[in-house]
């Protein structure tokens, strides 16, 4: 009985086990991880970047777009490096602290970017029903009320359940079979009992992905809607090139979400968690300034302006 209060009070870093289990695979899955890392970081800070150069691209659609970018780079770089080091390293330890915060980061960034990507669904609904008033009615007041909102939410959801993790005890060594602090991989590690934190989890994330998916359905609704009744063929192709991007994103994120927690627990393994979390931290912050990129004409217009710039001025 002592040995066990010992172990569960004396607990001050966790064992990340990464893919150890894959011996032989380690330096192929560094090499993929690094350039899925590497493109991630590039695409979103050339997204953010190109949006300040080129002034036709200062509209509430890429406002949005720039955070949706600031968010990618922040998960990304809170869980891959990580990753990274876990595959060429012996010592594969996280302090309590260190954990703690890496989850808290994380989690106030997926929860943030699950309601930014509604807020960019009812800018789509806006954009596509109401185009001649949509910089009134989408005002910087009103983009930027949004965008504060989504990050408080963000980061109350990323509080609670940070706190609920806090206030277990862990069994020595503190072994988690994961790459990083994800919520379920924290628990179990735990000694003690994790009902309330279990509960608390579920009540969040069903209330945040109901929420979520009904602002971004509605406002889609309305947008089909509003699509049908278009005479010419020319808004028609206008108003799905506006909202196919975006309806790429959000397929590509809650469809990660439905693989990480709608598969039945008796067939979920630790490998799924983890892969599920490498989209999250590597695949989603890479393909998102693809998605959004490629069918601009002009993020693509601004690109190849700075390029013919930098190859002018190097040839100088």
């Amino acid at each position: 009985m002592v040995q066990d209060e010992v172990n569960q009070s004396h607990v001050t870093s966790f064992v990340l086990l990464g893919f150890s289990e894959y011996p032989h695979l380690q330096v192929l899955l560094f090499c993929v991880f690094l350039i899925g890392y590497a493109t991630a970081l590039m695409g979103n800070v050339g997204l953010i970047l190109v949006r300040r150069i080129n002034p036709k691209l200062r509209t509430p659609m890429y406002f949005f777009l720039s955070h949706l970018s600031f968010l990618d780079i922040c998960y990304s770089s809170v869980l891959t490096p990580q990753l990274l080091q876990l595959l060429v390293v012996e010592r594969k330890v996280i302090s309590f602290e260190g954990c703690m915060t890496q989850f808290f980061i994380g989690c106030a960034c997926v929860v943030t970017e699950m309601f930014m990507l509604a807020v960019m669904a009812y800018d789509r609904l806006v954009a596509v029903c109401n185009p001649l008033l949509y910089t009134v009615a989408m005002s910087r007041k009103l983009c930027s009320l949004l965008i504060a909102g989504t990050y408080l939410w963000g980061g109350l959801c990323s509080a609670i359940l940070t706190y609920s993790l806090g206030q277990l005890s862990y069994c020595a060594p503190g072994i988690i079979n994961h790459f990083g602090c994800e919520y379920s991989a924290v628990l179990s590690a735990a000694c003690s009992d994790t009902t309330f934190s279990q509960m608390a989890c579920l009540v969040i994330s069903l209330f945040n992905e109901s929420c979520s998916l009904l602002i971004t359905l509605a406002s889609y609704v309305v947008i089909v809607v509003t699509i049908m009744r278009m005479p010419s063929k020319g808004g028609l192709r206008k108003a799905f090139s506006t909202c196919a991007s975006h309806l790429t994103a959000i397929s590509i994120f809650h469809g990660v979400i439905l693989l990480l927690y709608c598969v039945p627990s008796s067939t979920r393994s630790w490998i799924l968690v983890k892969i599920s979390t490498v989209l999250y931290a590597v695949m989603i912050p890479m393909l998102n300034p693809l998605i959004y990129s490629l069918r601009s004409k002009d993020v693509k217009e601004t690109v190849r302006r700075f390029i013919k710039f930098q190859l002018h001025t190097h040839s100088l």
